[in-house]
């Protein structure tokens, strides 16, 4: 016992060992979060080799759920980070890299260090014998060709290329930070992650949040849910009305009852969603923040009915209305099925939704996309910036689904390949659906 008991303080004192400390109120400078460490680690001496020796010493490569971040670990509050980040981000724009921004401080846990050595398991004691029901084996994970893997696998890189090509061409400014997800349901493999755990504003993409709020508590009998409560709904995600919001806010509680019920019911999807605010009736919300990864947990969720009133969550985020991952993108058919919810305001343009295409036998291909666009103080032409972002987030979905239609053979193309017939001419969708 007293044997066993000095492994696991050692364990935990290596594990304390690699990580970085934070206080309460700092803020840290992030760069980058990436599924691949050798991505993160040329990263790291590609903003090194901008910002000098100095702060080449600072910067801090990090370990995150599923992923890998470069931080630069500081002391101070918001402000100060704010300037750090917009000064740093005007040098790394000159290359094309992605913009600096302020994060809330964190106990990062040092990538780069050797990994904890963990104590042996204990011997095992005899028990009962296991039920039928725990002898069954997990369900195989879908069988993908290793051709196939290796085009997935490299969706990521043409993302994060087409983004690094827009701010050489000033298209993508230098205050600006993008976040992506691509989640393939198919192959079950996150086949994009860029920045995917760094929060950033939610604008109207936190309704779905408040809708999954409401239903949870109708679920229990808490909340009525009917005519009234029905419409109020439909217009909060279709019309993206944010009376009908802030109405549904406030009979949960506020803000504080909304992020308090979602975080105690379903504290592993919502882990950097901060819900503070109502949404205004003109739509400045700046203040609810919520990560890409967030989203996409969220949605995964949802199509695998994991959370309350999935079905009913499902119909409201389809409902027929324009949105950046199919209107107006020509690669996308129109036979896709979307599941949707956009956000804008003068600071950020987003979508995250789920993509449910079709082969020639109906045969269904989802995945959840999420792409969000923020910028750290208001665009002067709130229209013109709107449209410009949206067609960035246009143009990834458009891609995403000839690499994912090409991989698995679904889509006008491929299922024309496999007839024989030459493929027909795509026009640009013309609306949600």
């Amino acid at each position: 016992m007293f044997i066993s008991g000095m492994k696991k303080t050692f364990f935990t004192l290596i594990l304390a060992a690699c990580a970085l400390p934070a206080s309460a109120g700092d803020y840290h400078i992030s760069y980058l979060w990436h599924p691949d460490l050798a991505a993160v680690k040329e990263y790291r001496a590609k903003v090194a080799g901008l910002l000098g020796r100095d702060m080449a010493r600072r910067l801090r490569v990090v370990k995150g759920q599923d992923n890998y971040g470069l931080v630069y670990p500081r002391r101070g509050g918001r402000e100060s980070a704010d300037t750090v980040a917009a000064r740093h981000s005007r040098l790394l724009a000159v290359k094309g890299l992605e913009a600096a921004v302020a994060v809330p401080a964190a106990d990062w846990l040092d990538a780069l260090s050797p990994p904890p050595v963990p104590a042996p398991p204990p011997a095992p004691t005899p028990g009962p014998a296991a039920s039928p029901a725990e002898e069954r084996p997990a369900a195989p994970r879908p069988s993908v060709s290793p051709a196939k893997a290796a085009a997935l696998a490299a969706l990521g890189g043409k993302v994060e290329a087409y983004i690094k090509g827009l701010r050489r061409r000033r298209i993508v400014q230098s205050d600006e930070r993008t976040a992506w997800v691509v989640y393939d349901f198919t192959s079950g493999e996150k086949v994009v992650s860029i920045n995917e755990d760094m929060p950033m504003g939610a604008a109207s993409m936190i309704k779905p949040f408040i809708a999954l709020a409401w239903l949870h508590e109708a679920e229990a009998g808490r909340k009525p849910y009917g005519a009234g409560e029905r419409g109020l709904m439909e217009d909060m995600i279709r019309d993206s009305g944010n009376v009908s919001a802030s109405r549904l806010m406030r009979a949960l509680g506020g803000p504080g009852g909304v992020q308090n019920l979602l975080k105690r019911h379903y504290p592993g999807i919502f882990k950097e969603t901060r819900i503070v605010e109502y949404i205004p009736a003109n739509g400045r919300t700046y203040r609810n923040r919520a990560s890409a990864h967030d989203y996409s947990r969220f949605l995964y969720a949802v199509w695998k009915d994991e959370v309350k009133g999935s079905a009913e969550i499902k119909r409201l985020m389809g409902l027929s209305k324009p949105n950046r991952l199919y209107t107006s993108v020509p690669e996308v058919p129109e036979d896709t099925e979307v599941i949707d919810k956009t956000g804008t305001t003068a600071r950020l343009c987003g979508d995250m939704g789920i993509m449910v295409a079709r082969d020639a036998e109906g045969n269904p291909y989802p995945y959840i996309i999420v792409g969000i666009i923020e910028k750290s103080r208001p665009a002067s032409g709130y229209a013109g910036w709107m449209r410009s972002r949206g067609n960035v987030i246009r143009a990834v979905s458009g891609m995403v689904y000839e690499e994912l239609s090409a991989a698995h053979g679904f889509g006008p193309d491929a299922v024309a390949a496999r007839s024989g017939e030459p493929p027909a001419e795509t026009e640009a969708a013309g609306g949600g659906s």
